[in-house]
């Protein structure tokens, strides 16, 4: 077997813990399966679908439904498989040396940028996790990424600073995630600005992690560049229509976003010495616990690097959570007492 030498290899990633886990907290997945009635509801819907036939080139009906949702035009949306296969789409269709990040944050767009021969520049975040001067290394960028709310801080980054960088001319992607959890979101700007992108998912708070759906919104001049790489048949009929099903059950899904949020500031009141504010449904603690949690059952992350020493949690459900908070008292209540013994 002949292997090309000139690819850019990167190490396999490993996502499973090593010790089976009975409470998932480690994935900023959505805890909530869809209930019966509903499940069976979408079900019905799915056994209508021809399986030997190709989903649409191009899913256009989707397209138009997230529009309406967001109140722009259906050429303002592509639907993609997932954000992860739009980012390495965005970084084909613009010119420059190099993309700009601000760690912490998601991984993805450096392992993108890197499987395309890029160079990453990093311009860390504060201190406070807002931007720093990103600009002044704006000069033949590529792109630049923005998470908000960040991905593992949880912190959105204002809009008015959102506005600095976009004046810069630069390609901005804008990943918005976990825009819902938020209670905000800049999808309107690109009414104004033709160099942003703003990523979206129904992986989050829509709860279709598995189906892989994700999409970008953009002006239609820059949206026409972006549909010409992107490849016909991407996305399976069955995550489309699961999709589009959803779009037509937000009541539910802002009750599933109403008790995570509840459930968040929960966890955030509990542990609010060691855990930062978050927007996001996550929070990230100043905690390093994650082995002595996944000795009992409960997965999280485990951050390295700058935040070395700390835990990104993902918000469950109420008895999920309410294990977290009996185990991460018993660890702070251990490590108090190593202290005093030192």
């Amino acid at each position: 077997m002949r292997i090309r030498k000139n690819v850019r290899y990167l190490p396999k990633p490993s996502f499973s813990p090593k010790v089976p886990a009975r409470v998932r907290l480690d994935r900023n997945e959505n805890p909530f399966d869809l209930p019966p009635g509903l499940k069976k509801e979408l079900m019905g819907e799915l056994s209508k679908i021809p399986l030997n036939r190709y989903p649409p080139a191009y899913p256009k009906e989707l397209e138009e439904k997230i529009a309406e949702f967001h109140g722009l035009e259906p050429e303002n949306v592509m639907v993609a498989n997932g954000s992860d296969e739009l980012i390495g789409l965005i970084l084909k269709v613009f010119d420059g040396d190099h993309i700009l990040i601000s760690s912490p944050t998601f991984g993805m767009y450096g392992f993108f940028a890197t499987l395309e021969g890029i160079e990453t520049v990093d311009v860390p975040l504060e201190e406070d996790f807002r931007l720093g001067d990103i600009e002044a290394f704006s000069e033949n960028a590529r792109v630049i990424f923005i998470c908000s709310p960040n991905n593992p801080t949880g912190n959105v980054q204002p809009r008015k600073r959102i506005i600095e960088v976009l004046e810069t001319g630069v390609p901005v992607v804008l990943d918005e995630a976990y825009a819902e959890f938020a209670g905000e979101s800049n999808t309107d700007l690109v009414k104004d600005y033709d160099n942003l992108i703003v990523l979206r998912t129904f992986s989050k708070a829509f709860g279709l992690a598995g189906a892989r759906i994700g999409y970008a919104v953009a002006s239609e001049e820059t949206m026409d560049y972006l549909r010409r790489v992107l490849p016909p048949f991407s996305v399976s009929s069955l995550s489309l229509r699961a999709a589009e099903f959803m779009l037509g059950h937000t009541d539910y899904v802002n009750h599933v976003i109403r008790y995570i949020i509840d459930e968040r500031e929960r966890l955030y009141r509990e542990f609010k010495e060691y855990a930062y504010p978050s927007r996001a449904n996550f929070l990230l603690m100043r905690l390093d616990a994650h082995d002595f949690l996944l000795e009992r059952g409960i997965a999280v992350l485990k951050l390295s690097g700058r935040l070395e020493g700390h835990i990104r949690v993902t918000v469950g459900k109420k008895e999920e959570n309410d294990a977290l908070i009996e185990n991460l008292k018993e660890f702070i209540e251990k490590e108090e007492k190593l202290g005093v013994g030192d």
